[in-house]
């Protein structure tokens, strides 16, 4: 009644990852009166014993298993849903919020450079690939400009550090269009439950999008100094390099206690 949070969600958000988090989570499941979730573990056991637990069917199942105990328990994954929502929902020239966002991402990031026009080159010093930057919003549609409008709003002296650091002859790199590939990646992160530990430590509410926002604002500081200590050749490194920090934003997810917070220390390169 307190925290407005079924059990389980308690133990996922207060248990330490690990055999402690899904031994709360077993033990739950296994006190259930529900019928329902009864039957569902009485179904696990039944695919376990006759090794079905395998391939796709091992998606599948897992997948209809979690929608039973979302639907039994009243959990409402909002989080992730309104995430999604943001993705799917395309960059439109004709919306005049999707333009007003735009042309903030450019004050914030360029407050000493005014706009020629809508349609301007000038969109590539930010990073964007053409003169016209709704083109480049194609694969995470809104998330993407949320996401650089989130970083370069409420972290406008470490985003603007980030992109004089891809305006650097040698280890330059596409600001707008990097940003929106790290948008795909703490996406995944969220999807695949990898960002749990990031959103259980640093929420003290029922996790918000501005929480998402944050994770993606630390992804993006922190690829900036890997992409420089990395010193690459050229940008056909990039996916490469990605794929390093990925592995290297998984392992620190690995452990229970890691919060993200961006750190504001400007180095010269």
């Amino acid at each position: 009644k307190t925290t407005g949070l079924c059990e389980l969600q308690r133990i996922c958000y207060g248990d330490v990852s690990g055999a402690p988090r899904i031994k709360g989570v077993e033990y739950s499941l296994m006190m259930s009166k529900s019928i329902q979730i009864k039957q569902l573990i009485e179904h696990l056991n039944d695919v376990s014993d006759n090794r079905r637990f395998t391939g796709a069917n091992e998606r599948e199942i897992l997948r209809g298993a979690v929608s039973t105990v979302l639907l039994v328990k009243k959990v409402n994954p909002q989080l992730i849903a309104e995430v999604e929502d943001m993705r799917r929902t395309k960059f439109d020239s004709d919306d005049f919020e999707h333009e007003r966002k735009l042309y903030d991402l450019w004050e914030n990031l360029m407050p000493n450079d005014q706009l020629d026009g809508r349609i301007t080159k000038q969109w590539q010093d930010i990073g964007f690939q053409g003169e016209d930057p709704k083109t480049d919003f194609r694969g995470m549609g809104m998330l993407g400009l949320e996401n650089l409008l989130f970083f370069a709003t409420e972290y406008r002296a470490p985003a603007q550090h980030v992109l004089s650091h891809s305006h650097h002859p040698v280890y330059g790199y596409c600001f707008a269009i990097v940003g929106i590939n790290l948008t795909s990646l703490a996406w995944i992160l969220l999807k695949d439950g990898s960002a749990k530990t990031y959103i259980y430590n640093i929420s003290r509410s029922l996790p918000s999008i501005r929480l998402f926002h944050q994770f993606y604002s630390y992804l993006f500081y922190e690829f900036d100094r890997f992409w420089l200590e990395c010193k690459p050749k050229d940008i056909m490194e990039f996916s490469t390099i990605k794929d390093k920090f990925e592995s290297n934003i998984r392992v620190s997810l690995q452990d229970p206690l890691m919060t993200f917070r961006i750190g504001v220390t400007v180095d010269n390169i």
